[in-house]
């Protein structure tokens, strides 16, 4: 009847019994996990300067430099610095024929 957008059976004996232990809401509880570490201003600053001075820098030259995780300086490039990819294209030149 609703198809892929139809809940789980799973999510709603979970909604269920939280709502019978007392749960009102469905947000999400607060969870401890590991802070970013490598996310700091300082590291934002770092690569920020790295890609200054040599645009043509690789993730993993950065990561490697930075002693961080690829995932890390592609999350400070595209997420803190607002920095994108940009598509470039060679078109081979053509040569004009003397005979022509």
């Amino acid at each position: 009847m609703y198809g892929v957008d139809a809940v789980s059976k799973k999510c709603v004996f979970e909604w269920f019994k939280s709502f019978r232990d007392g749960k009102e809401d469905l947000k999400d509880e607060p969870r401890s996990g590991r802070p970013p570490t490598s996310t700091t201003p300082d590291n934002i600053e770092r690569v920020r300067r790295m890609l200054a001075d040599d645009r043509r820098l690789s993730l993993r030259m950065i990561a490697e430099e930075l002693k961080i995780s690829l995932d890390s300086v592609s999350n400070i490039i595209h997420e803190h610095l607002q920095k994108r990819k940009k598509n470039v294209y060679a078109f081979p030149t053509l040569r004009r024929s003397s005979n022509v």
